[in-house]
């Protein structure tokens, strides 16, 4: 069964710790639900951005966690 992770970056790229530690999620689904109900706290604990993988294979990313400016 595939493992759905987050990796939480700075703008930069750089991997940073989360402020929320996620669980391993068994669907995309389920990792997406995730971080759309803690993308505020992951911003404000100093996350910038994400990556969605399926095991070792990046499925997207970077996504930003910050709201564009218009």
């Amino acid at each position: 069964m595939a493992a759905w992770t987050w990796r939480f970056e700075k703008a930069d790229g750089a991997e940073v710790q989360p402020a929320v530690l996620p669980e391993e999620f068994t669907t995309q689904g389920d990792a997406e639900s995730w971080v759309g109900e803690h993308w505020k706290e992951l911003a404000d604990g100093g996350v910038d951005q994400v990556r969605l993988f399926e095991d070792a294979t990046e499925i997207y990313g970077p996504m930003s966690l910050h709201a564009e400016a218009s």
